[in-house]
Formats: C-alpha cells, structure tokens, sequence
C-alpha cells in the first residue's frame, strides 16, 4: 500500500514534476510551441500534418514521438519493472537524463532542430520511471492521468468511500510541480533561451546523486 512507502517518494515525485513542467514550458516557448514531455498533441499535430504536403513537418513530430519511445526503452532496460523498490537504477537513469537534457540545449543553441529529439527522450526516459503506487500508475512528465485518479478518488469520497489521504498528498505534489516548474521554465527561457534546459539537466543530476547516497546509507 501506498501507506508503507518511503516517505521521500512525494519529494522525488515533487522534483521529477517540476523538471518535466520547465522542460515542457521551454518546449511551448522555444520548440515551434511543441510540448516534448507528453505525446498527445504531438500525435494530434502529426495526424493533421498528413493532410498538408509538409514533408519536414512531418518528420520533425515522428522523430519526437519516436525519440520519446527511445528513452522510454532506456529506462525499461535499466529498471526492468514498474515497481518502486530501493537500490534500482534510478541515479543511472537520472544521470542519464541529464545528459540529454544538457546535448539537447547545446544542439538547440547551436540552431540544430535535432535537440528537440534529445528533450523529447529525455521526457520519455523520465515518464518511465513511473511506478506503481497501490493500483495507480504515477506519470511525472504529465497530470492529465492524476487529474483524472484524483478525480475518480473524490468522487468516491461522494459514495461514502474513505479518502487516501497519502494519495492524494502525492498526486497533488505532482500537480503542484509540473505547474511551478512551468513557471520555472517561461522565467528560464525569457532570461536564457535554450541554455534554460542546463537547469532542469543539473535538478537531474543533483537528484541521481541524492538518490545513491541515500541508497548507499540505506542498504
């Protein structure tokens, strides 16, 4: 049960939200206004472009989506599973996702457009770190999934079902991030342009390292 989670889980679940938020405020900002840290518009996007004869437009959104599959590969290699379990991966991951996060901003200032890909694997990465909390899929890089558990949860308090309040403590620090992180992301980008993603690469690089030692100190 959520219940006997650590209690840093709402931290981390915190700071995964925000960086997803400022990446993705950067991406609206900055990618043509082409969110990378979930998928859904981009397929609406490209679906509509099968309509025009813009061929490199075309291109441009499967490479997003196909590069958000590839870092979603990276963390299923690494991770092997959705279940939260102490000692796993994650720094690696994180590190990793840093990495991109930091070629993405060098090939995006340099005015290669193939940066974006390396954002949208970056998001990919992140989004399958999720795990699985007492029945509910956690997903950092997005909310539309938590508006709607959070949603369903309150409408069963209406039925007279008791509130998981741990729940519901984790998923609105998740809302709460991807928003300030947004915020954090238009402020990053009206100050640096591209070179706002080395913020959100060094949060990720800051939080592998936070997790080993916790790991090491835990074990």
């Amino acid at each position: 049960m959520i219940s006997q989670l650590p209690k840093w889980v709402e931290l981390g679940a915190f700071f995964l939200a925000l960086i997803a938020g400022c990446i993705n405020a950067i991406g609206l900002l900055g990618f043509e206004h082409q969110s990378v840290s979930h998928l859904s518009g981009t397929a609406t996007l490209l679906g509509t472009e099968f309509l025009s004869s813009s061929f490199r437009k075309a291109f441009h959104l499967v490479g997003i989506l196909l590069s958000f599959f590839c870092g979603a590969c990276i963390a299923g290699f690494l991770l092997h599973d959705s279940a939260l379990k102490l000692g796993r991966h994650y720094d690696t991951a994180l590190f990793i996702e840093s990495i991109l996060l930091c070629l993405s901003s060098w090939l995006l200032i340099s005015g290669s457009f193939y940066g974006h890909f390396l954002a949208s694997a970056a998001c990919g990465l992140q989004n399958a770190l999720a795990t699985t909390y007492s029945g509910a899929i956690i997903r950092t890089t997005h909310i539309t999934g938590i508006v709607t558990d959070l949603g369903i949860m309150f409408g069963s308090v209406f039925k007279g079902k008791a509130l998981d309040k741990r729940k519901t403590k984790l998923f609105l620090f998740i809302i709460f991030g991807f928003i300030l992180g947004g915020t954090c992301g238009a402020l990053l980008y009206i100050e640096f342009a591209f070179k706002a993603l080395y913020v959100p690469a060094a949060v990720c690089l800051i939080m592998a390292l936070s997790y080993r030692v916790y790991a090491k100190i835990h074990s």
